[in-house]
């Protein structure tokens, strides 16, 4: 059997779409090496989504626009976010490996 993932309905389109924008926009192709640098310069590590929100790395209103979402639509956010995570090039996750690892 072929898991399928539950459809949940976004609640706050207009929030949501914006906030997904700036997410894009941070993984854009000629964007995401700068993205990571600025997260490496930080200290902070990819996967923590609200530490890069706190920091501003997806635009200043981007923790306003994330708190304002429902908690459905914060969680598909997070899942997106991370989705893009792993979809970044295997050779910049190796030349920003701090940012990747787990310690």
């Amino acid at each position: 059997m072929k898991f399928e993932q539950a459809a949940i309905a976004v609640q706050d389109e207009q929030g949501y779409a914006q906030l997904h924008a700036r997410i894009d926009a941070a993984f854009d192709a000629g964007d995401v090496e700068v993205f990571l640098s600025r997260l490496g310069k930080l200290k902070l590590r990819i996967r923590n989504f609200e530490g890069a929100l706190q920091a501003g790395l997806l635009g200043k209103e981007a923790a306003e626009l994330y708190r304002a979402l429902p908690v459905s639509d914060q969680a598909l956010t997070r899942e997106r976010y991370l989705r893009l995570v792993e979809a970044v090039p295997l050779e910049l996750r190796q030349r920003y490996l701090k940012v990747y690892a787990y310690y």
